[in-house]
């Protein structure tokens, strides 16, 4: 699995057995007794109901098992609190009734009780026959995508195939989530809460797919809106984080607001260090330092969305070659540079400045020392900076006064003293040709890597 998110392992509450549990209580079939009329939506009645009097709504009616046998068999499952024992007389029922007006009921207890055994394999398997016979069934849908979604969590050669059908789940159970009825006999409250539990899910899964696939605006719009109903959830915050943070372009502000807010969710784990260090990391390539930083954190441990006008100052752009080169140029005589400081002017493209320092060095022999590209006695060439020394790319060719006797040949890698007279340089890539080469016999300092110069941050977050 390719790793976008930092390695660890995140815990995702599982909502779908809550959600089943609220079920059962809701789904509990009336006791035979007389044969059920039949009321105008083609439902059974319960028996011996009657209709509601005029002007009055009729109550919902719940569904009705007429074998007295079949009652008794499916509410002695249902009554098992052994997880295990229930997953065996739910199987017995469902074999023995196999067209029960519970039929669904059953299976949505049953795929809950694997899931409690910890049976995946089974658990899966009652999943998909409650699908077969309700195919946008919201639980199983949702737990579907939850199990696939964790296995996929925790890596392995497969672990791209359970994100991929794990977002595929979550969008079907979107799809079905737009035009979901109500259940027969839940309440507004508990309807409402399991649309936002299998909302959640599905949502973290197609995101969670979606950021590992690079496809950066999906999973911002999937997991921005899994966090607007879950906050709390850092197995969807974070990824929302990076989300923001590795697009193309960045958006460092939402990024920098939602992974603050990991950091906090992640108090007291092991990963809490890890994601507040990327985090701080982060603010500092940002903002140009980490000022501001703990403010942030002390924001986002209680707001749960950026508040209005959030915002984050950017470090103003490092200056331009050009502009170094010229800075440079004030602060120190050309003679006391090195030779990288030399190298970044005659690259710049500031031509007055190269022309300045090429003007002084054109023609005077000088002392330098680098590493060896390539020798041969008459012909070395050297990197003498250390950015090209890192890069083993030659920036000096020295053409020797004399050929250099076979047992003082330089190795390749072997950093020596030389000393050339300048005669031309190619700015890019650079390369600066010396004449009448010479070896030394005392070595001198390499030459230092010339940093980026940034300008003093002017404002402060």
């Amino acid at each position: 699995m390719k790793k976008t998110l930092v390695s660890m392992v995140l815990v995702m509450a599982a909502v779908a057995v809550a959600a089943q549990d609220a079920a059962q209580q809701q789904t509990q079939p009336t006791a035979p007794q007389q044969p059920a009329q039949t009321a105008p939506s083609g439902q059974p009645t319960a028996p011996g109901a009657q209709g509601a009097p005029a002007g009055q709504a009729a109550p919902q009616q719940k569904k009705e098992i007429k074998d007295p046998a079949e009652y008794n068999a499916y509410v002695g499952a249902v009554q098992q609190s052994d997880p295990n024992a229930k997953v065996s007389a739910l199987e017995s029922f469902l074999q023995q009734y196999p067209n029960s007006v519970m039929k669904t009921d059953a299976l949505e207890l049953l795929m809950g009780s694997y899931q409690q055994t910890g049976n995946a394999a089974k658990m899966t398997d009652a999943a998909n026959r409650l699908l077969q016979a309700e195919p946008n069934n919201l639980r199983a849908l949702a737990l579907l995508a939850y199990s696939k979604r964790q296995a996929a969590e925790r890596g392995g050669p497969e672990a791209q195939k359970y994100l991929a059908e794990a977002s595929q789940d979550g969008q079907r159970g979107l799809q079905a989530l737009a035009t979901a009825p109500k259940p027969e006999g839940m309440s507004d409250s508990d309807w409402q809460k399991l649309k936002t539990q299998t909302s959640v899910i599905f949502n973290g899964a197609m995101g969670l797919a979606a950021l590992q696939s690079k496809d950066y605006k999906s999973a911002q719009e999937h997991l921005r809106a899994a966090v607007k109903e879950n906050a709390n959830n850092l197995n969807d915050v974070y990824p929302l984080a990076l989300a923001y943070l590795t697009a193309t372009p960045p958006d460092d502000v939402n990024g920098l607001f939602f992974i603050a807010r990991a950091a906090n969710l992640a108090a007291g784990s092991p990963s809490q260090a890890q994601i507040s260090d990327f985090g701080r990391k982060r603010y500092a390539k940002f903002h140009g330092s980490d000022q501001g930083w703990n403010e942030l954190l002390a924001t986002a441990k209680t707001a749960t969305e950026p508040p209005a006008g959030f915002t984050i100052a950017a470090a103003p752009p490092p200056p331009s070659p050009q502009e170094q080169a010229a800075e440079i140029l004030k602060t120190k005589p050309v003679k006391e540079m090195s030779f990288a400081e030399w190298q970044l002017i005659l690259s710049s493209g500031n031509q007055q400045a190269a022309d300045q320092v090429w003007n002084t060095i054109k023609g005077v022999p000088l002392q330098i020392q680098g590493q060896v590209i390539s020798a041969s006695p008459t012909r070395l060439e050297l990197a003498a900076s250390v950015d090209d020394i890192d890069a083993k790319r030659a920036d000096v060719i020295v053409n020797m006064a004399a050929p250099i006797p076979s047992r003082l040949t330089p190795k390749m890698g072997e950093n020596i003293p030389f000393e050339g007279t300048p005669v031309s340089y190619e700015p890019k890539p650079f390369v600066m040709t010396l004449s009448k080469g010479a070896l030394l016999r005392t070595a001198s300092t390499p030459a230092k890597r010339t940093p980026t110069r940034r300008r003093p941050r002017t404002t402060s977050q």
